[in-house]
Parts: structure tokens; sequence; C-alpha cells
């Protein structure tokens, strides 16, 4: 179900003389992205004296005058609910967050409501990406549930696309840290090894031949080390579903508190998490660095462990 459309008037400059189309009413509209002004030349939205133009590659003059028809997106299937979000940095294109474990990033079977998107919906009551013509945050990349730390968020098209297009061509930083199973061997190190869902589990993942896989990095640095355990940086080269997870279990060295990839800790480990009530993987995403995909502006974030992994790394004496 729609609710309407709104009329937007298009005036071109003598900038545009010699660009297509789609590329100068991107450059005109520019909280719209090219892609979605292409679809929508394409439906017969757009109007040039009485009018409809419908190719997007046309080459414009740069003194023409559009009127340009745009469908409100259809809301969004999940419910605008009043969830307390921690807000790192936000403007008019987009937001980062810091998601505590236990927040679920979108609506699924077995949560459908009480998720990010759900608490996003509300923030950015009327502020959200038409992306795709449903109004909707946009939900670029995500970390899992158990896992806690920054999330970088769309809100405009041209937001999405532009975050898109840095995690396809793996330019962003992604930094995690992590308390880890036993005392690696090497200081340092990097896990090169494609991941594809498990045939015997599709809630798993699964390391398997690079030509039945999606290719995944991690590189890790040893922090602080104990005989049992140590805490660790990760650097994501790729951003895969799980890949820190699975990438240090297949090195022998699985997350403390992973209920699906780890394996059952040496006794006295046992006892620790047990005694912390530690209920997830020990896994923190701590730095995020992108380039605005507006302004250019390269940006940076940081924010410490949570509360409960900061006694987990004192407890371990990492």
């Amino acid at each position: 179900m729609t609710g309407g459309s709104d009329i937007i008037d298009v005036a071109l400059g003598a900038g545009h003389a010699g660009w297509r189309l789609d590329r100068a009413l991107a450059d005109a509209l520019p909280t719209m992205s090219r892609e979605r002004l292409k679809s929508l030349v394409k439906a017969g939205a757009l109007d040039h004296a009485g009018k409809l133009v419908r190719d997007p590659a046309l080459k414009v003059d740069g003194s023409e005058q559009f009127r340009l028809t745009v469908p409100q997106p259809e809301q969004a299937s999940a419910a605008a609910q009043d969830i307390p979000l921690v807000i790192v940095h936000e403007d008019e294109h987009l937001l980062v967050v810091d998601k505590p474990a236990g927040l679920v990033v979108h609506p699924a079977a077995g949560n459908l409501d009480g998720t990010l998107v759900n608490a996003l919906l509300h923030h950015c009551a009327g502020r959200l990406s038409g992306i795709g013509g449903v109004a909707r945050p946009g939900i670029v990349h995500r970390i899992d549930k158990d896992t806690s730390g920054l999330l970088v968020v769309a809100k405009t098209d041209v937001a999405h696309e532009g975050l898109a297009k840095q995690f396809q061509a793996h330019t962003i930083e992604r930094r995690y840290l992590a308390a880890v199973g036993g005392r690696p061997a090497k200081m340092e190190g990097s896990v090169d090894a494609a991941l594809a869902r498990s045939t015997h589990d599709r809630k798993k993942m699964a390391i398997v031949e690079a030509d039945r896989g999606k290719r995944a990095v991690t590189h890790y640095k040893v922090l602080g080390v104990t005989n049992a355990a140590a805490r660790i940086e990760c650097r994501l080269e790729t951003g895969r579903t799980h890949q820190v997870r699975v990438h240090m279990a297949s090195i022998g060295h699985p997350l403390l508190g992973d209920p699906v990839y780890g394996r059952a800790p040496a006794q006295k480990l046992r006892e620790l998490l047990n005694r912390l009530n530690f209920r997830r993987q020990a896994l923190h995403a701590q730095k995020l660095g992108f380039v605005h995909p507006v302004t250019k502006d390269r940006l940076s974030f940081e924010r410490a462990v949570p509360q409960d992994m900061q006694e987990l790394f004192r407890a371990l004496g990492v």
C-alpha cells in the first residue's frame, strides 16, 4: 500500500550540458540515488513540457525543467518501537550505533520485534531511506545478536549505496576485540579460508574449498595472553557471516562463550565463565572507519568493550 506521491520540480543548469539525464538528475537531487532515479524515469515518472521522458541515457542541454513524481515509500512491515539506542554519530545521511549484546539487528523468524530495525524505525521516524521503494533504515551490514559494538546505518539512498560499495570493495575498517581459549602459538597471523553455509546445519557457517564459498580473511594480533586464554584484536579484510568465530575456531582458539563454534573449555575456564555468568561469544566490534558517502570525509569511531567483557578480561588476566 502506498501513501500517495510527492511532486518535485527539477531545474537543470548550464553545468549539466551534455550529461546523461540520470546523472544530471542525481546531481540536482543529491538525496536520491542515481539508480533510484533511473528506475523512476523508466517507469514514466518524469515529465518535460507535458511529455513523459523515459530514457535515462538521454543527453541533456542543461536548460531543461522537469517534474518528477516520486511515489511515497511503502511502509516497512516491521513496527516502530521505542527501544533505547546508543547513538555514536548521526547526520542527515547516516548514523553509527553502539549495539548491545543481545539485540538482534533485523526481524526474522523467532525475533519478529524488539530488534535494532524496530528501534531505528522509531528513532528515524519520517527520515528513512526509500531505497527500493520501501521505507526502512538502511541495514548495510550486520553483527550477530550476541556480539556487541559498532554498526553503521544508512538513512538515505545515496548513503546506502555509497556504503554498500565500500563494503563490497573491502575498504571499510573493522576491528574486533575477542577472548579466545588457549595460548596462540603466534602473536599475530592471518586466516584466509572461504566460508559457506554448512551442509550439515544451515544455521552454521563452515570453511569450504575456495570455489564453493566466499573468500574470507581475518588478521589477528594477540594483545594479552596466559596459558589458558588470550585477548586478541581481529582486523577484518572481508566481512562474512560469523567470520571471526569460524576462523578462530578453525585454528584451535574458539571464542570463549561461543555456543555454536566453541568447544567445552578447560574446567577452570568453564568455572570462571559460570562464576561471571558470561553467556555469549566474547566478541566486540570496537573500531569502525569509512569514507562518508556524501561529504567524502574519513570517519573513524571506537567504543570500549562493555562491562561484561571488561570483567572477563580482568578475570582471565589478559
